[in-house]
């Protein structure tokens, strides 16, 4: 049984020692932003309650300026009949059109100073204020009080059981706040297989991340070895730049010219390094050798420090495709705030010709455990503003040539139940955004032999479509030079530029002919996309 506010308010005073919720408001006037309590607010109760010293690190995200200008000139930056087709904003340009003002940023920046929050930095584009405090200094800032609680993974987390707000005088450039829960959080996206190899007798079998170009029919599609591409990734990267130097002198291949950018403060996680073996081994393998590789390393897989690893990437505009093998419940994303942050920062990258490759999901047609149960997506492939990559079995032939594909039954895709649909969309139906746009292998058993921790191992999931598919784009932004965002080509191409996927299903949502909400168009025929781009 949910407490009454005053019962709460006097619980909050004897457990925290922190002001009345009275005191807290004295004076002033509190606008919500766009972060809602969590869903454990329906349950709290006093003794749940977060210490006031428990550690907490927020991403104050601050409003676009001109956001309708910023959407009209990514419509006209991809209309054939605009002066505007294949234009590209510099980072520049965004800043001075669409970030806010230094003096609505150094407004945030007090109020979280008075509030007692420390470390406070301001992002270089101004889109985001980090800083660090702690459970009282949230109460005190953002009117807000936390609880503890736990993640899936049974980690101990806390959860806002307000909804943000801040003074009515920052209302007009404060967007949300990310941070205030970590329940909820992007996981990876990737599965092992049983055994490195499986039954070939199916031509059901795994591939050395070189075949794919083979496989998907690259032909003399030019390599990207002019174009910078992006991993958002997270923790320490020393393992994952051991297993890919490895794997290219296992392969005869040039060394990669690769960088880690650290977001935030060092992560020390290692768990993620086979993801991060899958990702950039694919990505090279796939992409025939790209010019950069570039790990942007958050500090967890936190919403906010992801939040703050997608703005790195958008404000450095260096990687022309990042790849996102990682996503959650797009219902979660849509109530802590993440969801409006990231949305705009996917939308200055598509205004400067950044295209974000994101995984499905492993989860079929409803990535959400919880209600609402059924068919929802994950975020952020839901977002209009990526390329949502969902997965296939593949059957190869003699010589690593493509024989069938069928949708493989965890790869997730189905209608957004939040997201508006992008006025480039023009397959599926409704108003919502349409989760898949393409697909490609998935199925761990027909999967990539990459090497983790100095080892072969066998991985799929769509952690490996959304490399194939990153590297893919990096090879069309390699022959076309004034190509930018994927997501508008990718419907306006010729049918023949894709394997069908029709047959398959990944619970609620079936394979057809035609474009559908599992698998997209089905996968590339990069020879054939190539030339019709």
């Amino acid at each position: 049984m949910q407490m009454k506010k005053s019962s709460l308010c006097v619980a909050l005073v004897a457990a925290l020692g922190v002001m009345t919720c009275a005191q807290a408001t004295a004076g002033t006037t509190w606008k919500t932003t766009a972060t809602h309590a969590h869903e454990l607010a329906a349950t709290a109760t006093a003794a749940d309650l977060a210490d006031a010293s428990t550690p907490v690190h927020v991403e104050v995200v601050m409003k676009l300026q001109n956001r309708s200008t910023l959407d009209d000139f990514i419509a006209a930056s991809h209309n054939p009949n605009s002066a505007a087709y294949h234009t590209r904003l510099s980072a520049s340009d965004t800043i001075a059109m669409f970030s806010p003002s230094a003096a609505q940023v150094q407004a945030v920046v007090d109020h979280l100073g008075k509030a007692g929050f420390s470390h406070i930095t301001v992002a270089p584009n101004r889109m985001l204020v980090s800083a660090d405090g702690n459970a009282g200094a949230a109460q005190a800032a953002f009117s807000t009080r936390l609880i503890k609680a736990h993640d899936a993974e049974g980690r101990d987390a806390y959860a806002n059981i307000d909804d943000a707000k801040v003074p009515a005088e920052l209302a007009d450039a404060v967007l949300s706040v990310v941070g205030l829960q970590t329940v909820s959080h992007a996981h990876t996206m990737l599965k092992p297989a049983d055994r490195v190899g499986t039954s070939a007798t199916t031509g059901v079998t795994g591939h050395n991340p070189t075949t794919f170009p083979t496989i998907y029919n690259a032909g003399s599609t030019p390599t990207a070895s002019t174009i910078t591409v992006g991993i958002i990734s997270d923790g320490n990267m020393t393992q994952p730049l051991k297993d890919l130097t490895a794997f290219t002198t296992a392969n005869g291949l040039p060394a990669v010219n690769t960088q880690v950018i650290v977001v935030g403060t060092p992560g020390t996680d290692t768990s993620g390094t086979p993801e991060w073996d899958l990702d950039s081994q694919d990505i090279v393998g796939m992409s025939g050798g790209v010019g950069k590789l570039i790990f942007y390393a958050a500090n967890s897989l936190s919403n906010s420090a992801l939040t703050a690893a997608y703005n790195q990437a958008v404000s450095d505009n260096q990687a022309r495709v990042i790849n996102v093998s990682l996503g959650e419940c797009e219902t979660s994303a849509y109530n802590d705030g993440s969801m409006a942050a990231d949305d705009q920062i996917f939308a200055l990258g598509v205004s400067q010709g950044q295209t974000f490759s994101v995984s499905t999901g492993d989860s079929g047609s409803n990535e959400c455990s919880k209600a609402p149960r059924g068919t929802t997506p994950s975020y952020p492939a839901s977002s209009p503003y990526v390329v949502a990559v969902s997965g296939t079995t593949l059957s190869t032939g003699t010589g690593n040539s493509w024989a069938s594909e069928t949708l493989w039954s965890k790869a997730g895709g189905s209608p957004s139940t939040v997201e508006p649909k992008p006025s480039w969309q023009t397959q599926g139906g409704g108003t919502t955004r349409d989760v898949a746009d393409v697909a490609m292998d998935a199925d761990p058993n027909s999967g990539s032999i990459i090497i983790v921790n100095g080892s072969n191992a066998q991985y799929g999931g769509t952690s490996l479509a959304a490399p194939l598919f990153a590297a893919t784009w990096a090879r069309m932004l390699a022959g076309h030079a004034t190509l930018g965002f994927a997501g508008p080509h990718l419907y306006q191409v010729p049918t023949n530029s894709y394997h069908d996927i029709t047959s398959g299903s990944n619970g609620g949502e079936t394979a057809t002919a035609g474009w559908d909400y599992a698998s997209g168009f089905g996968s590339t025929i990069v020879t054939n996309l190539n030339s019709n781009l």
